[in-house]
């Protein structure tokens, strides 16, 4: 049986250092010529931020979507349909699949070539934990920015040459000063786009079970106290430890192990 939702907690969270972060992309923009917004897969839309494309001006623009390997296939061909259509070039990439890397290498090089400078300068901008680190090792082909799963790593910019044609700044994640709906709110946190400290895994795991269940009520994804039971959290006899258990329930979301799922349909109207 689900549990219950008596009352969603709001997740919030804008620290200091994403304040200042934006005041010094808006700054260091006047040496950009392409902007790179970095969004996971799996939350196309609620994972963008709008004044970051605010920021970026008139200058040419690409959407990266980053884990294409842990998104439903078919959502994505039709997220990058909807961004064409709405005149936004999109990639969507697999760090560790050389065809998806070689589309946005290609895209970045046409950007690029419409500046008036011998080598181009792109920014690489996004929400925490986005993929931002792990886009820019793929485009240069080794590990030259720091990439871990989970929030907050990057906290400062820094410079990394891609060839002889291009230079990539890399940037602290930045979410939107107030995540507006409920519905980001938890999609946001499923990701790994807000810190631990700042949401309830269990209401979070709940919101999402529910919002799976009315799509698919036959699913085979299992709620929180049926996946604590069956990989043994139990403590005190028979009382289930709901809350490491919600923590284990994410990692393998977030791993594929419950199959590919993206967590936003391409709006219709």
């Amino acid at each position: 049986m689900p549990r219950a939702i008596a009352d969603e907690a709001t997740i919030q969270w804008y620290p200091g250092h994403m304040a200042r972060a934006m005041r010094r992309i808006g700054e260091d923009m006047r040496a950009i010529d392409v902007v790179v917004e970095v969004t996971d897969a799996r939350v196309p839309l609620a994972g963008t931020n709008p004044a970051l494309a605010k920021i970026a001006g008139n200058r040419p623009r690409i959407l990266v979507l980053t884990r294409e390997h842990l998104a439903d296939p078919a959502t994505t061909a039709a997220w990058l349909a909807y961004f064409a259509a709405h005149g936004r070039p999109a990639v969507a990439i697999d760090a560790k699949d050389r065809l998806g890397v070689a589309r946005l290498r290609s895209a970045l090089e046409r950007l690029g070539s419409t500046t008036k400078r011998r080598g181009a300068r792109a920014i690489v901008l996004g929400i925490p934990n986005a993929g931002k680190s792990t886009a820019i090792n793929a485009i240069a082909g080794r590990n030259v920015a720091r990439a871990e799963d989970r929030a907050g790593v990057t906290r400062s910019r820094q410079w990394f040459r891609v060839g002889d044609a291009l230079e990539i700044m890399d940037t602290a994640g930045i979410l939107v000063p107030r995540i507006d709906t409920p519905e980001s709110q938890w999609k946001l946190a499923f990701v790994g786009a807000v810190p631990r400290a700042r949401f309830d895994a269990e209401d979070v795991v709940a919101r999402f079970h529910r919002w799976l269940v009315e799509r698919d009520p036959n699913t085979a994804v299992p709620d929180l106290d049926t996946f604590a039971q069956s990989r043994g959290f139990v403590r005190h006899g028979t009382v289930l430890d709901t809350h490491n258990a919600a923590w284990s329930y994410m990692k393998d979301w977030s791993d594929g192990k419950f199959g590919r799922m993206t967590l936003e349909s391409v709006p219709t109207a």
